[in-house]
C-alpha cells in the first residue's frame, strides 16, 4: 500500500497554533503534525511532526512502538535515559539524530531549557505482509 500523505510544497508554518499534547505525554510536551497518513491500527502509513519540550519537562518511562522512528534535535537540549524523577541520563545538543526500529525501547527524556525535534514515524509495510 503506498503512502497517502498530502503533496505539500514549501509553505510557512504557523508556529503559534496547531500544537497538541500527544496521548500519554506530560502537558509540557506538544506536537505539531506536519503531514500524516499514519494508521496505528492498520499499521500503515507515515507521519512527520515537530515535537516541542517546554523547559524542565521530563517523561518518566521508556517508550516503545511498532513503527520506525527517526528523530532530529534541531534546537535546545535533550537528555535521554533520566530516571522517574528527571535525574541523570545522557545529554544531547542540537544537530543530533536517532533512528529507531520497531520495538526499540527509548527514553525517558527531559529537556532543561526546552527543545524542538523533527520526527518521522513510519511502518515498513513490506514486513506487514509477512
Amino acid at each position: 500500500m503506498p503512502f497517502n500523505k498530502p503533496h505539500l510544497e514549501f509553505h510557512t508554518l504557523d508556529m503559534n497554533s496547531g500544537w497538541e499534547t500527544p496521548p500519554g505525554y506530560p502537558t509540557g510536551i506538544k506536537q505539531k503534525i506536519l503531514a500524516s497518513d499514519l494508521d496505528e491500527t492498520k499499521k500503515t502509513g507515515s507521519r512527520s511532526r515537530i515535537l516541542r519540550f517546554d523547559p524542565g519537562v521530563f517523561t518518566t518511562d521508556p517508550f516503545v512502538h511498532d513503527h520506525w522512528e527517526e528523530v532530529f534535535l534541531f534546537s535546545g537540549d535533550l537528555t535521554v535515559g533520566n530516571d522517574r524523577n528527571g535525574k541523570g541520563g545522557e545529554p544531547f545538543n542540537p544537530l543530533t539524530y536517532a533512528c529507531r526500529p520497531p520495538g526499540a525501547y527509548h527514553g525517558p527524556f527531559k529537556s532543561e531549557k526546552g527543545c524542538m525535534l523533527f520526527e518521522i514515524h513510519y511502518y515498513d509495510e513490506t514486513q506487514n505482509k509477512k
